[in-house]
């Protein structure tokens, strides 16, 4: 495993990679210490990460393993689909992923994102369109959607 530490307009983040896939982005408020050394892969993904936060980038192309239950992946999937600059309620993404009640849960598995913004959990937002509920901390989502244009 190898972790850097790179800025970024919301705060200091984090990016790891395990061989040939990403596998976990910190953001700020849980930032983790460098591990090994900055890879091809992680300087691909700092690259990225720098075109998205300048407006550049609207897709991500990465190899990504985020680790997590088989309900879980099914949402972070489903959350690779939603487009840059449009959002999805929590309940739309339960019926994608073939739950339509388990609007808690695709809740829940949001918050475990281990790949947040690669996996855009920044574009869940409540029933009423209101912003609820981000690991990285509601002023982060809000930055995030105000940067795609949403807010």
């Amino acid at each position: 495993m190898d972790r850097i530490v790179l800025d970024s307009p919301v705060g200091r983040m984090a990016l790891e990679c395990e061989g040939e896939a990403l596998t976990a982005l910190y953001l700020p408020h849980r930032l983790a210490e460098p591990v090994g050394a900055e890879t091809p892969l992680l300087a691909r993904g700092r690259a990225e990460l720098e075109e998205y936060f300048q407006g550049k980038r609207r897709v991500f192309d990465l190899p990504l393993a985020p680790k997590g239950t088989p309900f879980q992946q099914r949402v972070w999937q489903e959350l690779a689909k939603v487009p840059w600059g449009t959002v999805v309620t929590y309940g739309e993404l339960a019926v994608r992923v073939g739950s339509p009640k388990a609007c808690r849960a695709v809740g829940q598995a949001n918050h475990n994102n281990p790949l947040p913004i690669f996996l855009p959990c920044h574009r869940v937002v409540g029933a009423n369109g209101s912003l609820t509920g981000y690991a990285g901390g509601l002023d982060v989502k809000q930055w995030l959607l105000q940067l795609e244009g949403v807010l």
